[in-house]
């Protein structure tokens, strides 16, 4: 019987506004357990760079954690990033959400010129010297872009023309891809999609989702 790929999924909190967008993170999930793949739950050991009010958009006085956050998505599955392995996975898979541009990165600030989580730089340098499928969805791919960009990857967020130049900037190139479907870089195995950069409804995200996570297992059983 084929061994089926296993999944790192990588969260950065847990809400749109400050961590990792629910449904997709929760759609991701479903997707590589409706394929018969298994995944585990990772996430920095960090503060999250600000807490906002996800009913009102505004900014918060307190302080959150991003693991702890996280662990409201994965239902308390999940382990600090450093405890990785990554010869234990086949595909690294990112989830969107500003927690990916604010957590992960400072992009949502700096822009172009972030700074990236020592330890998500360290993890995508690694995974791709290892020839790891990577997978991200919604605004995560420009996280991609930034560390992995110098490689000449092919990424999508959809069709956001002011992003995709930053994208192209970073050495990246962008390609316009409908929600429903994936961008699929089998040079680079890289693989994203842009869930709610374009979404209307959970069901289109669903759909991204699942051709994201199918394009990635493609990926690795045809490596």
């Amino acid at each position: 019987m084929k061994k089926m790929p296993r999944f790192a999924v990588i969260l950065s909190g847990c809400g749109r506004t400050d961590g990792s967008e629910i449904h997709e993170s929760v759609t991701a999930l479903l997707a590589i357990d409706n394929n018969g793949c298994s995944y585990q739950c990772f996430a920095p050991n960090i503060k999250q760079q600000a807490v906002i009010n996800n009913l009102t958009s505004e900014i918060s006085k307190e302080e959150r954690n991003v693991l702890v956050e996280s662990a409201r998505i994965a239902r308390g599955d999940i382990k600090p990033l450093e405890k990785l392995d990554i010869n234990e996975f086949d595909c690294i898979l990112f989830p969107g959400g500003m927690g990916a541009i604010s957590n992960w990165c400072n992009f949502n600030i700096k822009g172009i010129d972030c700074d990236v989580e020592p330890s998500i730089a360290n993890l995508l340098e690694t995974a791709y010297k290892n020839k790891k499928i990577i997978g991200a969805m919604c605004i995560a791919p420009v996280l991609i872009a930034k560390v992995l960009g110098k490689y000449g990857i092919t990424v999508t967020i959809g069709n956001d023309k002011k992003v995709a130049d930053v994208i192209q900037k970073m050495g990246a190139v962008h390609e316009n891809t409908d929600v429903l479907c994936a961008c699929v870089d089998d040079k680079n195995l890289v693989v994203t999609t842009s869930a709610y950069m374009l979404a209307s409804s959970i069901k289109e995200v669903a759909t991204g989702a699942n051709a994201l996570v199918c394009s990635m297992i493609n990926l690795k059983t045809n490596s």
